[in-house]
């Protein structure tokens, strides 16, 4: 995996930083992306092959998004050869007129079981309910994905829902957990 520099971090613990995601980590987050595609493509439905032509285009718009306040795209990086390697991604989908948000994320395989995305997502959390003043964060995950479900219950989430046959793949439509946590439910665990 490459390497990035950016001017601006967040550290959130041990090393391990949050990025935005923009064009200036476009070389590094693409070798991410296309190293990762195959594996992400189970959580994924319909996910394209990335190119650097389509990762650049996808980085545009998350960093026009940031601008805006609709979303707070990052990647995971950890320290790297003067740098940071990146490691996953966090993004977190804000409606802030209903004071809510949805936060979504991934991690390489070789950096899972690091707490890497629990650090991440305790301080985006942090961030939406503190900075933000949002009031709920969901995130919706297959019900096959344990991994992701356990993290949402160990950070206190609460199970809202299962929307049965919610997201079609190629070999059929699969059933998606709807996990939400509230500000106050939060701070108590913070």
């Amino acid at each position: 995996m490459s390497t990035t520099i950016t001017r601006f971090i967040w550290p959130i613990g041990d090393g391990t930083v949050l990025i935005p995601r923009t064009p200036a980590i476009a070389t590094a987050y693409h070798a991410l992306l296309a190293a990762n595609h195959v594996r992400l493509a189970v959580w994924s439905p319909g996910s394209q092959e990335p190119t650097p032509e389509t990762t650049r285009t996808a980085l545009e718009r998350s960093g026009h998004a940031w601008l805006d306040g609709t979303r707070l795209p990052l990647a995971i990086g950890v320290p790297a050869d003067n740098g940071h390697r990146l490691v996953g991604a966090m993004n977190l989908a804000i409606d802030s007129s209903a004071r809510s948000a949805e936060v979504g994320f991934w991690i390489d395989a070789a950096a899972e079981g690091q707490g890497l995305v629990t650090r991440a997502l305790n301080a985006v959390l942090g961030h939406a309910f503190d900075d933000l003043g949002l009031h709920r964060v969901e995130m919706r995950t297959l019900t096959t994905n344990d991994r992701s479900r356990r993290l949402a219950e160990r950070l206190g989430f609460t199970l809202e829902g299962v929307l049965r046959g919610a997201v079609q793949f190629p070999d059929g439509h699969r059933d998606v957990a709807v996990y939400a946590v509230l500000t106050d439910e939060f701070a108590k665990l913070a």
